[in-house]
């Protein structure tokens, strides 16, 4: 193999590529990254068998071929380089490379080596063509409800499935659900991504991308951004009938300015670290307000109180880093935060009739 390539785009593709490459592998070949030229493109891959990322940047080929190099050295050696056309050349298992006054000699492993990329076929497939900040919005929204819990693998990924005509995304951990709706569709699909792909794709996502294409097959998805592919397992098992757990109506409900509940709440959790982030949320019809109070045994106490339209009156107590991930995520400067009671969940979202996200979150047991 031997070609040319332009640093920027090269040590862009490395950075992206490499993450995927996994070091703590009983494989060696899985540090390594896939150089393989492919027409007047070359693909750049890494995997670690429940992943793999593939890029393709613009070369001038002059020998084809490919090989295999650690990921990291060649990621850090390439974003090291100036600015300007990088020249590699492999000669026996091991690739020369030049850029100006700069000459390395990396050793290699043959590409044979390397375990085949997996593919889908598209014939086949669910395919969904996609806003990608659309796109990147809903993954933000819902990821953050998952479980890392890795003995209930089925909530370790967004559920992604057809109802009624549309498409939506919900994870949950146990504590806390999101349910963000999506596009239209007349397919079906019922697909759990692993929360870690999806955080993936979107470190892959370049400004210039408008759309993203996303398939699926039995067992795996594609996602696809202009020149970059991931594509993962699909997690075994099925999702929870999550819907069940969102009440169909509220007794108690406060419409409140965002940026004002997320201050108090911030101001709460400073008080809230001793007792596990637990403040109790105080909705008063009365008084047209919403209080939050926190205890701090060693410190001290705290009371934030704000205005709000309020139906009804109660009490419940939440984790404050709950209720502050929550507003981060929701698109909206006012929202509705509803419950029926103090054990029962509570339910933010926007006061828009047509809402596309519900995040609920489980009280705890004061």
């Amino acid at each position: 193999m031997e070609l040319s390539v332009t640093q920027e785009n090269f040590a862009k593709a490395l950075s992206a590529v490499g993450r995927v490459a996994s070091t703590k592998t009983q494989l060696p070949i899985l540090s390594n990254i896939l150089l393989r030229t492919d027409g007047n493109r070359l693909l750049i891959a890494a995997t670690n068998l429940e992943i793999a990322t593939t890029q393709y940047i613009g070369a001038k080929i002059i020998k084809p071929g490919a090989i295999t190099v650690p990921a990291r050295l060649i990621s850090e050696f390439v974003s090291s380089l100036p600015k300007g056309t990088i020249e590699l050349k492999i000669v026996g298992e091991n690739i020369h490379i030049t850029c100006g006054k700069y000459h390395s000699i990396i050793n290699g492993v043959i590409a044979d080596d390397f375990p085949e990329l997996p593919t889908i076929n598209e014939a086949s497939s669910v395919t969904y063509t996609l806003n990608t900040e659309e796109f990147k919005q809903a993954i933000s929204q819902t990821i953050i409800t998952s479980s890392s819990d890795s003995t209930r693998p089925v909530l370790t990924g967004v559920y992604w499935h057809s109802h009624e005509g549309w498409i939506y995304l919900a994870a949950t951990d146990g504590y806390r659900l999101s349910e963000r709706r999506l596009v239209e569709t007349k397919s079906e699909v019922a697909a759990i991504i692993p929360t870690t792909t999806l955080q993936e794709v979107l470190r892959s996502i370049d400004d210039s991308a408008d759309t993203i294409d996303v398939l699926f097959d039995e067992s795996q998805v594609r996602f696809r951004i202009n020149e970059a592919e991931v594509i993962s397992r699909l997690v075994d098992g099925n999702f929870p009938d999550y819907r069940q757990l969102i009440p169909p109506s509220s007794d108690i409900t406060a419409i409140v300015k965002k940026p004002e509940f997320t201050r108090v709440t911030k101001v709460a959790g400073l008080f809230a670290r001793e007792s596990g982030g637990s403040v109790t949320v105080t909705v008063d019809e009365d008084a047209k307000s919403v209080s939050l109070h926190s205890i701090a045994s060693e410190f001290g106490e705290n009371t934030s109180e704000l205005d709000a339209e309020v139906t009804g009156s109660g009490q419940v107590t939440l984790n404050s880093r709950y209720l502050s991930e929550a507003l981060g995520v929701l698109d909206a400067d006012v929202i509705s935060f509803s419950f029926n009671g103090k054990l029962s969940p509570c339910i933010l979202k926007s006061t828009d009739k047509d809402t596309n996200y519900y995040h609920v979150i489980m009280p705890l047991k004061s």
